[in-house]
């Protein structure tokens, strides 16, 4: 399953959709993502990964990446699941975020 990753940028808020998986060789797109949007000092980070299957410890850290690179922004993880959310608790990356099921704009 291949890598996905959109993004869009609104005002004080930066979404990223991630989808496929996560791994070695997609890390450096998505830190290329975080970069991106760190660029226009937003708020808030809201990370779509309803349809992300899978994520490599190349993927966590650049999660880790973007809480260090944003500084204090609230980064919302949506929708994650299965072995996604499983890293995620596993990593204890959980407790820096917010987690939820959906996002109302």
């Amino acid at each position: 399953m291949s890598f996905q990753l959109s993004t869009d940028a609104q005002q004080d808020e930066a979404r990223i959709t991630l989808g496929g998986e996560l791994d070695a060789a997609a890390a450096p797109q998505f830190k290329d993502a975080i970069e991106q949007v760190a660029v226009t000092s937003p708020k808030r980070l809201v990370l779509f990964m309803d349809e992300l299957a899978f994520l490599a410890s190349a993927g966590l850290r650049v999660l880790i990446f973007a809480r260090q690179k944003l500084g204090d922004v609230d980064i919302y993880v949506i929708g994650s699941k299965g072995p996604v959310l499983n890293t995620l608790k596993m990593s204890g990356f959980h407790q820096s975020v917010y987690l939820q099921d959906s996002y109302a704009t």
